[in-house]
């Protein structure tokens, strides 16, 4: 479904994303685990259009997107949603959703995709009129989660979606990563709680400054030595 072929990608001198290649199969969960600043985010980014490798290439679906806008990748089918949840914050929840499908103009389909969100995130319904800056960061994680559906993809890009919640709502928001997959979307699934990903994901690929250093299975992966002493404190 996915696959990046010796990506590159560099902030200005600086390669932060090192020839790296990986694949994501379709139906499946594959994450990416490591410290801060090894490539994760910015493999993501460059995914979704926001970063242009300066090598390599990137194909969805057999068709290259390295060069396309993010607004086309996201017309593809590929949804981000960013770290720190990006919410427009003096909008209403509704208007944050509504803003998940402007590309779109098939509003059956619309009304579709919104009432599955309402389906994964009751509290959201409850607070559609209310301002999103307003709401908790879990709520929050949960608008940000359901826009990205609003826009009908079949693969997500899930960055750091537990960041700063409770161990509560963590334990929620990885439930509901599990409910959609279950209906049949693609995820690709960054995450500081190594743990957590591990056990949610298929296959997982261990980022160690901007390189591949180490892929799996992701049972495999919870096994090994150096991930459980490195990335699982055990």
């Amino acid at each position: 479904m996915l696959k990046l072929d010796g990506i590159w990608v560099h902030y200005g001198t600086v390669a932060a994303v090192k020839g790296i290649s990986l694949e994501v199969d379709e139906n499946r969960i594959v994450t990416l685990i490591g410290a801060n600043g090894a490539g994760k985010t910015t493999t993501l980014r460059a995914i979704g259009g926001l970063h242009h490798p300066s090598q390599g290439e990137i194909r969805f679906r057999g068709e290259r997107i390295d060069r396309l806008t993010p607004e086309r990748i996201n017309a593809l089918g590929i949804a981000t949603v960013p770290e720190g949840r990006r919410l427009f914050p003096q909008m209403t929840v509704m208007e944050n959703l509504e803003m998940g499908a402007y590309l779109r103009n098939d509003p059956a389909g619309v009304q579709r995709d919104l009432e599955e969100v309402f389906h994964h995130f009751p509290q959201v319904k409850e607070r559609c009129d209310q301002l999103a800056g307003t709401l908790s960061g879990g709520e929050q994680q949960m608008v940000a989660m359901g826009r990205a559906l609003m826009s009908g993809p079949s693969l997500m890009l899930l960055d750091e979606p537990s960041l700063g919640l409770s161990p509560i709502m963590s334990q929620e928001i990885a439930k509901i990563v599990k409910e959609l997959h279950a209906n049949g979307r693609t995820i690709v699934l960054v995450e500081q709680n190594a743990r957590m990903a591990l056990l949610l994901a298929d296959h997982a690929y261990v980022m160690e400054t901007g390189r591949i250093a180490m892929q799996g299975p992701a049972a495999q992966m919870r096994d090994d030595p150096r991930v459980r002493e490195t990335y699982l404190g055990i």
